[in-house]
């Protein structure tokens, strides 16, 4: 069979390959230790669970609008005002699948082939496959350790041609766990203001924050810049509901409204007990995110003092998100591996520990690490890939 030539320049997500590896691994009775999938391991609070079942109870199991429920836009609404400080109409927010179909949608809506997007690496493996999927052209800027992995205004501005159609920023980020601050953020916006460059900013992690910082949104920092934003988020990570499939997008009215327009030709709405259980989160207790926050802050400062007193490893510390990204070059050099990506190989079939090669986040130096598990799992991990590179740097 001949397949469409689109096909053909995607790269398989690193993240879910690992995931499968893993769980063949745990299948065949192999105690595996998975850092690699990016979803909390809590269940979804009680209130919100109780709140999708009761409306599959009284007949929630229909269609809904393509953009979801009314209700919900409005509670979308509601959050932004009180989080942000920002006032969209529901007209200007579209209830999506996911978070990763909000932005799968907006760039089937937004761009020409051969527009170019601006990513900033490390990135989110699914950017640079949903750019080309929509016929653009992904334009990778580097970023530096040195720098916190953090894209500068002088960079973003030697990057902009005349193809520019849009720029990602994810804060906090995935892979890195990073935060841009509201200076970093106006040089950025300052310059997408000037070469008038769509904002896609990605604000999945906004409620994971730690050692005191604060989200901030680009879109919240002036009138212009909101006016150029597209804002992506969901209730996946900060409600534990990766499996409920809900997100959305607020941003421009006619871009909302012709993403919704693409939506009812390929999903047709957002599952209907899902949304109602999301409403249930909006408007619940807000009580249950900073629990698993505090715990999130908690794994964090033991597991990264773990990994940086492992071999080779360095590590700088996130603000964010519920990732870590050390940089093992060395520690593969030290084990005998050529490439970071063979030393993750042997990690799980020989340390049985999963973690995620930076390869597929444009970082081919680094691993990605979820700490979205059990704190007596990440002990275990830690020891295990300590004991792993010191027995290899013994033979």
């Amino acid at each position: 069979m001949d397949l469409a030539n689109r096909t053909k320049t995607l790269t398989p997500s690193a993240t879910l390959a690992i995931t499968a590896m893993a769980k063949e691994l745990k299948a065949s009775g192999v105690d595996v230790i998975g850092l690699g999938a990016g979803e909390p391991d809590f269940n979804t609070p009680d209130h919100i669970i109780e709140a999708a079942y009761q409306a599959l109870l009284n007949g929630k199991t229909k269609y809904t609008a393509t953009g979801g429920i009314e209700e919900l836009k409005r509670a979308v609404c509601d959050k932004l005002l009180k989080d942000q400080g920002l006032t969209y109409e529901t007209s200007e927010i579209i209830v999506t699948n996911g978070a990763k179909h909000a932005l799968y949608t907006l760039f089937q809506a937004l761009l020409n082939e051969g527009d170019e997007v601006i990513v900033i690496a490390p990135y989110w493996v699914s950017y640079t496959e949903q750019i080309k999927l929509a016929g653009g052209v992904p334009v990778i800027i580097e970023t530096t350790e040195e720098n916190e992995f953090k894209l500068t205004a002088s960079q973003l501005e030697g990057a902009v041609t005349s193809k520019t159609k849009a720029i990602i920023i994810n804060s906090p980020s995935n892979p890195t766990g990073m935060c841009y601050s509201e200076r970093e953020l106006l040089e950025i916006g300052s310059i997408c203001l000037k070469h008038n460059i769509t904002i896609v900013s990605d604000e999945i992690y906004e409620k994971l924050v730690y050692d005191g910082q604060k989200h901030v949104s680009i879109a919240q920092l002036s009138e212009e810049l909101k006016q150029i934003t597209v804002i992506i988020n969901g209730l996946s990570k900060a409600y534990s509901m990766t499996g409920w499939r809900i997100g959305y997008a607020a941003g421009n009215k006619e871009l909302i409204k012709q993403m919704t327009s693409i939506a009812s030709h390929s999903t047709s709405n957002p599952t209907t007990p899902s949304q109602y259980g999301a409403l249930a989160a909006f408007n619940g207790p807000q009580d249950v995110v900073e629990e698993m926050r505090i715990q999130f802050e908690k794994r964090l400062n033991m597991f990264h003092e773990a990994l940086v007193n492992i071999p080779g490893f360095t590590c700088l510390k996130p603000k964010g998100a519920f990732y870590l990204f050390p940089n093992v070059k060395e520690a593969a050099k030290l084990c005998g591996y050529s490439t970071v990506d063979e030393f993750a190989k042997a990690l799980l079939s020989e340390a049985h520990v999963a973690v995620v090669p930076g390869a597929g986040f444009g970082a081919p130096d680094y691993i990605r690490v979820s700490y979205a598990t059990s704190e007596a799992d990440l002990i275990e991990a830690a020891k295990r890939i300590k004991n792993f590179v010191e027995e290899k740097m013994a033979q």
